[in-house]
């Protein structure tokens, strides 16, 4: 199991952090001793979560804010807070996400649901931070990616799905441009001479909620493709299944624009190692193109954010 060094000192936001990996990563940064804000959509299930750590690690600070982010209005209220609060950011780990409903949905800005809540809500919340991010000595900005970003392609005529949707391609999608949005970060960080690391992970096949959420919203059950899956390919539990995030996160090992999963059955389960990048990821002109068609949609720029 990975050793998440001491975090003492450090200040860490987790999305998604009530469940799931987002739990586990909130659960072992602040048993190394970090002060953690789990970034939560439902407050009253983010405090169960905080009760359940606090009853393993009874000195962890953490601490619940709201963020959804499938309303950008509520991404900016959540960083606004953050800001104002004055404390650099050390560590914030896009975790959270949506898998595969199985109709087409919308976020409050009208934006398809998983482009909406995995990519573009993401990117607002990175982008509004960067200022206290970018006041920490040396920050570190993790994107959860999927091994479904291999098949992934951004159609750039199309990001809302709006043609012809479909629940798997749509997640792919949403899935590629994450690493995409950390690759281009990197890029943007290395031209700026920023000290900030941006990197990926995923957490090949861990069984969490998030195979059935999704498929559950709009009155859905899990496909029995999905059901099959569960039963035949290779899985594994939520701790191992967190330590590529871990690893992108705290190692010193770790790089800006890398990228980390499991290392066994083609990247299902296993130890971390470094893994075989989304090759449409490696584009640096498409995902200048993708982050500036971000900046269109949600409003907010880099310009406005970071002198």
């Amino acid at each position: 199991m990975y050793t998440v060094p001491d975090q003492s000192g450090k200040f860490a936001v987790v999305t998604g952090a009530n469940s799931g990996t987002g739990k586990e990563a909130a659960r072992r940064l602040a048993a190394a001793g970090a002060r953690v804000v789990m970034a939560v959509r439902t407050v009253a299930k983010g405090e169960q979560a905080r009760a359940e750590i606090l009853a393993r690690h009874p000195h962890a600070n953490l601490e619940i804010r709201r963020i959804d982010l499938a309303d950008l209005a509520s991404v900016k209220e959540f960083a606004d807070g953050l800001i104002a609060d004055g404390t650099p950011l050390d560590l914030l780990i896009n975790n959270a996400g949506v898998m595969a409903p199985p109709t087409r949905m919308t976020t409050a800005d009208g934006f398809e649901l998983q482009f909406g809540s995995n990519y573009l809500g993401p990117f607002a919340l990175t982008v509004r931070l960067l200022p206290t991010v970018l006041a920490a000595a040396a920050p570190r900005v993790v994107t959860m990616s999927s091994g479904t970003a291999h098949y992934g392609r951004i159609t750039f005529e199309d990001l809302q799905w709006e043609r012809r949707y479909s629940p798997n391609r749509a997640y792919a999608q949403s899935k590629l441009a994450d690493f995409m949005l950390t690759r281009h970060l990197a890029a943007v960080a290395a031209q700026r001479g920023w000290n900030l690391m941006s990197n990926g992970a995923h957490p090949g096949y861990t069984r969490t909620n998030l195979q059935t959420a999704g498929a559950s919203l709009g009155g859905g059950k899990p496909s029995r493709l999905q059901a099959l899956l569960n039963n035949v390919v290779p899985s594994q539990g939520v701790e191992p299944g967190t330590e590529p995030l871990l690893y992108a996160a705290t190692s010193p090992e770790a790089v800006t624009g890398g990228y980390y999963g499991p290392g066994k059955w083609g990247g299902l389960v296993g130890p971390t190692v470094t893994a075989r990048p989304p090759r449409r990821a490696l584009d640096a002109v498409t995902n200048a193109r993708l982050w500036t068609e971000a900046e269109r949609l949600t409003g907010v720029t880099l310009a406005a954010h970071v002198a």
